[in-house]
């Protein structure tokens, strides 16, 4: 029996929840044969694929920005998103319309409800395969020149890696998920660099750790270039580390196009800015939300930290498979008072655990307060009007933050 499809984003974004039940599978076969239903959308667009640890979102959304600079009709597929999942699927500057993407949900649905017929017993098309699916449908329906795509998790069986990329992006690699790609940065990096193509061009993070430099050397890339650290043009986004991405996607984007147009480099780096990345939401006391998840990004948010004004209150809340003592390392020397919280995800660590972990590691007064919101009113108090609050250690505490209060809409915990 065909059972009805979602018609709106709301219906769409309960339809894609639904599908998170079945799961992270690996594997390609069940994306091919949903885009072989929807009419091998994926072959109708050039891409960029960009792959790593950290940066991956914002080297995304800098590298479309010069792109589409340059005249082109560009999309971006990012994840995970902040407040709805339509956030993940962008025609050149915005976000798909709520009516968008209803109606490219629906379609996937369809094409779904077929392939899930054609698979084993429990096999579904998983939530994080409908998504991609939909990217690259919406982006063919909308006549995309270029995609620039950004992998889920690793990126040989990531669902993204059905596409035939031209420039590939390698950001950083560091010790994450190594329950599914490998224990070493170099196992990390050989499943992150399968995405490259034979005759492709391999753009490397200035930062990029040697053991995965090596790695890149055997992959099957006509050229392999490494970014520079700094592109050397003034940035809106505010953040030491996005000087590293620009720098990043200036490189991918002169890849792709084979030269590129100063003036157009200069407007695209004037105008983007990142949600979640050193966002800057309120003056006083200065409030910036920064989804660093793990050490690395930590540490790329800590050298970001320089000017803030003091005293720094943190608002802190980790997922349980995070590093969260080695994140809390890199905050403790900066930060006068910590509030450990929580948020939506059901993997968040007790703000208890968080708080123990910072008295052992020597750290400032920390205070508890689970609710997120309430937390960043406790920090705003305690900083005072001219101090700075930052709440990080987890894009899902950012997300819970800019939903605003009483908003307990689902979000998928990928």
């Amino acid at each position: 029996m065909t059972r009805p499809q979602p018609a709106g984003l709301h219906e769409a974004e309960r339809w894609l929840l639904r599908r998170e039940l079945f799961g992270m599978r690996f594997g390609l076969d069940r994306m091919r044969r949903l885009l072989t239903a929807l009419g091998s959308p994926q072959d109708r667009f050039r891409s960029v694929h960009v792959v790593g640890t950290n940066g991956k979102s914002s080297t995304v959304r800098m590298t479309a920005a010069i792109l589409a600079e340059h005249g082109l009709r560009v999309g971006s597929y990012l994840s995970p998103h902040l407040v709805s999942f339509r956030e993940r699927i962008r025609i050149g500057d915005e976000d798909v319309s709520e009516a968008a993407f209803g109606a490219v949900v629906g379609r996937v649905a369809r094409a779904a409800e077929k392939v899930d017929r054609t698979l084993e017993p429990g096999d579904r098309v998983t939530q994080f395969e409908a998504l991609t699916a939909a990217a690259y449908d919406e982006f063919a329906r909308r006549g995309v020149e270029v995609a620039v795509v950004e992998a889920g998790l690793g990126g040989r069986w990531d669902s993204t890696n059905v596409i035939d990329s031209s420039v590939q992006v390698l950001t950083n690699v560091g010790l994450e998920h190594t329950r599914w790609l490998g224990p070493t940065v170099r196992d990390i990096a050989r499943e992150k660099l399968a995405v490259v193509r034979p005759g492709g061009t391999l753009v490397l993070g200035a930062d990029v750790h040697p053991d995965a430099r090596e790695e890149a050397a055997s992959a099957p890339a006509a050229r392999i270039v490494t970014a520079p650290a700094d592109a050397g043009v003034p940035l809106a986004a505010q953040a030491t580390y996005q000087r590293r991405n620009f720098a990043l996607a200036l490189t991918a984007a002169e890849a792709f196009l084979g030269s590129v147009d100063p003036a157009a480099v200069r407007r695209a780096a004037a105008a983007i800015r990142v949600p979640g990345r050193f966002q800057v939401v309120d003056e006083a006391p200065l409030t910036i939300f920064d989804g660093a998840h793990n050490p690395t990004g930590m540490h790329a948010l800590a050298e970001s930290l320089a000017d803030h004004r003091e005293p720094l209150v943190v608002v802190l809340s980790v997922l349980d498979d995070k590093d969260a003592a080695a994140m809390l390392s890199e905050l403790v020397p900066l930060c006068d008072e910590i509030v450990c919280t929580s948020n939506a995800n059901p993997r968040a660590l007790p703000p208890a655990t968080l708080a123990s972990l910072t008295e052992q590691l020597g750290g400032p007064p920390t205070r508890i307060e689970p609710d997120p919101h309430r937390a960043l009113d406790l920090a705003k108090s305690l900083a005072g009007e001219a101090g700075s609050v930052l709440a990080t250690g987890s894009i899902y505490l950012v997300a819970d933050l800019l939903r605003g209060r009483g908003d307990a809409r689902p979000r998928s915990r990928l």
